[in-house]
């Protein structure tokens, strides 16, 4: 009997013990912002340098503290050259003709090299809030530890990343929601964005550091494109900085006799199921140097991802130039940019 009461005893004071806390593998983390998808533009960018890098794709946030990245990127170390995109806007929304005509010229679109294809970098590591500022760890060989102060839109439809300190990385923007990576918007819907978007950079170019802010983006100048839909086009008539006959154009561009200053402009999409779209523009003034119809030189190109916010509207971009020279390095044009109504 004594035997029999003590193993009720021991059963009894099993019963009775308090619940365990859930173990640390199964604590929710609060998401940055409460959005779990961010498209991310960052870059390394040191005017002495001529091994500056810009990255741009997404961080996912999981409730359990980790995150994981997808990311292109481009870097002096390795340039890429300029990859066709297979997107030659359509008669309605450019021209054959060339001379002082209204529409850009009808050129098949150029993106980044490798921007067309999978993202190249993927890595997984670890993240924290400490009231508004976020880090993150990630795990791979070296050290790379980011801190980014997290900001809510007024209508809490996006969250935006603002970098704070990173040990790679010396400038960044991001913007996040609930939003799964692969929705986007149409060129339509683009055009017709009823907000006004303006556009913050950091460029590097010739060995020298341009910071530039609130810049207007008229995206509602743009042209649609009647066939090729996944298309915007825009031929801005002069430059007053660009295009100049002491910057490259000393026989056609502005200053000279025939004095065109004029810029071509494309905004194509890249992908239907994620959010990649890309800018393409370059000085008319430069082919005509060349003899060219289509440039085939150091045009700018600027990979970009979309912004949508938690009802899956667009709000923007975050984008990089990656436009490396067909000389030298010394002439090579990198960026890290955003272009939002949220800034």
């Amino acid at each position: 009997m004594r035997t029999a009461a003590a193993i009720l005893s021991f059963l009894l004071a099993i019963a009775i013990l308090p619940a365990r806390p859930a173990s640390a593998a199964a604590s929710v983390a609060p998401l940055p912002g409460g959005k779990t998808t961010y498209v991310i533009s960052q870059g390394h960018l040191k005017a002495a340098s001529q091994q500056n890098w810009v990255r741009l794709g997404s961080y996912r946030f999981a409730a359990d503290g980790t995150v994981r990245a997808a990311l292109y990127l481009w870097w002096q170390r390795h340039p890429k050259a300029r990859q066709r995109t297979g997107t030659v806007p359509d008669p309605s929304c450019t021209t054959k003709a060339g001379g002082a005509a209204s529409r850009p010229r009808a050129c098949e679109v150029l993106t980044a090299g490798g921007f067309t294809g999978a993202p190249e970098e993927s890595r997984a590591g670890t993240y924290t809030l400490a009231g508004d500022v976020l880090t993150i760890r990630w795990k791979i060989a070296q050290t790379w530890t980011e801190q980014w102060y997290v900001r809510p839109s007024p209508d809490g439809r996006l969250a935006r990343l603002d970098l704070k300190h990173s040990t790679l990385a010396t400038h960044g923007y991001g913007y996040g929601s609930n939003a799964a990576i692969s929705t986007r918007r149409a060129m339509s819907s683009v055009k017709a964005f009823p907000g006004s978007l303006r556009q913050d950079l950091t460029s590097w170019a010739s060995g020298k550091l341009v910071t530039s802010g609130n810049q207007p983006f008229g995206h509602s100048a743009f042209r649609a494109c009647a066939a090729t839909t996944s298309c915007l086009t825009y031929l801005q008539p002069s430059s007053r900085g660009a295009c100049q006959k002491s910057g490259g154009c000393p026989k056609y561009g502005g200053g000279t006799r025939p004095n065109i200053s004029s810029i071509q402009y494309y905004l194509t999409m890249i992908s239907k199921s994620d959010r990649r779209d890309t800018l393409w523009h370059w000085c008319t003034c430069l082919a005509m140097e060349r003899g060219e119809f289509c440039y085939t030189g150091n045009s700018h190109v600027k990979p970009l991802m979309q912004i949508i916010d938690d009802t899956g509207a667009f709000r923007g971009w975050v984008g990089a130039e990656a436009s490396f020279s067909t000389g030298s390095r010394a002439t090579d044009m990198l960026a890290v940019l955003r272009i939002s109504d949220f800034r």
